[in-house]
């Protein structure tokens, strides 16, 4: 079974939440393509610290591949940037829609989210500092947060990135493969880590 991840990158993403997940979702099996949300379609990235990355393709060039997830790295930059961009925002719909999963960690479901009023009733994360843009009801102070009902799957920051990515192995590969996956990092005692 083939399992493919389209994740987004913005000028300005997060980029150890983008690497992280791109890294450990590779480790785990799935194919995973890196759309530039660029609006002026460029391909190399400036992430959030100045790290530049190099997206496999423009997001309108691949928008409408078959993908199982939709991943939004945060970074307030660059999540401004998807809030803004009116092909990300109905690529994240169409993905709603459809019964896929949505992934957003840090700014992101703060700043993309919230405002298009996407998952208006699901439960979420995001980065602390922004709880304040999360309506309270839907709010949880949690490192990863998977609402099933809705298929909304976020998380906090970039030190939440390898759970982020780690959960969504489990998600579309399965328990044992993220357990294999985390296995080989020599997780931190205390860190979701599969081993309970």
């Amino acid at each position: 079974m083939s399992v493919a991840a389209l994740i987004c990158l913005a000028p300005g993403s997060e980029e150890i939440e983008a690497v992280t997940t791109i890294d450990l979702l590779v480790r785990g099996g799935i194919t995973v393509t890196v759309a530039s949300v660029a609006s002026d379609g460029n391909l190399a990235i400036t992430c959030s610290r100045g790290v530049r990355l190099l997206a496999d393709a423009p997001l309108v060039e691949v928008a409408d591949g078959d993908f199982d997830i939709i991943i939004l790295p945060g970074g307030v930059k660059g999540a401004e940037c998807f809030r803004d961009s009116p092909l990300l925002v109905e690529t994240v719909r169409q993905f709603q829609h459809s019964g896929r999963i949505v992934a957003a960690i840090c700014a992101a479901a703060a700043t993309v989210l919230i405002p298009h009023n996407i998952f208006p009733f699901a439960n979420m994360t995001g980065f602390p500092a922004l709880k304040d843009k999360i309506p309270e009801a839907q709010w949880q102070d949690r490192r990863v947060v998977w609402d099933a009902r809705f298929k909304l799957l976020t998380s906090q920051a970039p030190g939440t990135s390898i759970d982020f990515g780690l959960k969504i192995i489990d998600l579309l590969v399965g328990r044992e493969k993220a357990h294999e996956v985390a296995s080989q990092l020599v997780m931190p005692a205390g860190i979701y880590n599969y081993y309970e």
